[in-house]
């Protein structure tokens, strides 16, 4: 009898690493499609055509979907199923308070540390994040906007962990596949040499002008979708 590409349970042997289960893969597919844009924002989430495609129950699919609402990438409305999250001016802007609630308390914290001299240590990762999108640049074949769009998460999850917060640290690793989902929506604004020439120059700028660059990077980002 055949096996299901998502079959829903995979032996393992002893000491190995558990496989995804069926639910942790039809999440990861339907959020890659929402991340990279193939399903726009209100796009209807259906249980039937998505357990005829990925060869799962129902019931599997329903988890998945709610994993993926949990995330904000999907929302569940009475009598309407669930649908791509719509990521209008509201979204956008309660979204970025939150960002600048965590992200911009997060370099004041590192600041009052370390003062107008940040250790290379704590610069490293944000720059190492700025050296794998300056790879991605270099390479003659399209850009691949979804791993740029990780790597950029990785760029600000690299500030914040300068704070050494752990709650902070926590709460904005929450933010998760929505703060991706606000990167897709940002892609049109930038050209992969202009978004690695902006985060550059932030990052020369935050030992100096600490948190209040941050939120006017912030601020402008939200200005691209918001137009005001």
């Amino acid at each position: 009898m055949p096996v299901s590409p998502l079959r829903e349970f995979e032996s393992q042997g002893p000491g190995s690493t558990p496989a995804p289960t069926a639910v942790d893969r039809v999440a990861a597919a339907v959020r890659t499609d929402i991340l990279s844009g193939a399903l726009a924002p209100g796009t209807p989430l259906r249980e039937e055509s998505a357990s005829a495609r990925y060869g799962v129950s129902r019931h599997t699919v329903r988890a998945a979907f709610q994993r993926l609402v949990s995330e904000r990438l999907a929302v569940a409305e009475p009598y309407r199923g669930v649908r791509v999250t719509s990521f209008d001016r509201a979204h956008v802007i309660a979204l970025q308070q939150l960002r600048a609630a965590l992200e911009v308390e997060a370099v004041r914290i590192a600041g009052e540390r370390y003062g107008d001299e940040w250790p290379e240590a704590a610069l490293a990762p944000a720059r190492d994040a700025l050296g794998a999108l300056g790879e991605l640049d270099e390479l003659d074949e399209p850009v691949d906007w979804l791993e740029v769009e990780r790597i950029h998460a990785d760029f600000h999850r690299a500030l914040v962990a300068a704070s050494e917060s752990p709650r902070i640290i926590e709460s904005h690793a929450a933010l998760g596949s929505e703060l991706l989902l606000f990167l897709l929506h940002v892609r049109p604004h930038y050209t992969l040499a202009s978004l690695i020439a902006e985060h550059r120059a932030l990052l020369d700028e935050i030992p100096v002008r600490g948190p209040e660059a941050l939120r006017e990077h912030l601020e402008h980002s939200t200005r691209l979708l918001v137009g005001s």
